[in-house]
């Protein structure tokens, strides 16, 4: 029997599994439609499970940015209709709340995608699970339009409760920036 060269074989055939989590991950956040959930990382889990049905069933768990994200209702309608399309007839989709989701868990990717949006992405690490230790100080938020550190808050609260308003002080042109949770 021969092998076929490295670039000859064929990709393996997807899983099921990873089936289910390419549906999730096509679902956008309804607030910043360039980020998938996974991009933001409150997709926390999908599993298929056998309820009696010819097709597999499908739980999806998600953790919101915050306890009280009005987002999460048509993340939920979302993922439903997303699955539903895909052929899934049964579709269960959990909130969880702990732990409690942190900037973090976003994804490189979507850091890349905010700052093409025009949002600045999270700087620096979260103290997720509690900190104590020195006071943090406020970093220098950079403009997404021109790469300025000269930025200045204008308001802790954004357009969202997890976003805050800057203003640029080179270019004018006043901003989001992601807070780190």
């Amino acid at each position: 029997m021969a092998v076929l060269p490295l670039q000859e074989r064929p990709a393996p055939a997807p899983n099921a599994q990873s089936l289910a989590w390419a549906v999730a991950a096509t679902v956008c956040d309804p607030e910043i439609p360039v980020l998938s959930i996974e991009d933001l990382g409150i997709l926390r889990s999908v599993v298929l499970f056998d309820d009696g049905g010819m097709v597999p069933a499908v739980q999806v768990t998600i953790t919101p940015t915050y306890s009280g994200c009005p987002a999460m209702d048509a993340i939920r309608d979302d993922l439903v209709a997303a699955f539903t399309a895909a052929g899934y007839p049964s579709v269960h989709v959990d909130m969880v709340l702990s732990p409690a989701w942190t900037t973090d868990w976003m994804t490189e990717s979507g850091k890349a995608k905010l700052e093409e949006y025009g949002i600045a992405a999270p700087s620096g690490r979260s103290h997720a699970g509690g900190h104590s230790g020195a006071v943090r100080l406020a970093l220098q938020v950079k403009c997404p339009q021109c790469q300025s550190l000269n930025t200045k808050e204008i308001t802790r609260f954004g357009s969202t409760s997890c976003k805050a308003l800057y203003v640029c002080q080179d270019c004018r042109e006043p901003f989001d920036y992601f807070k780190v949770l």
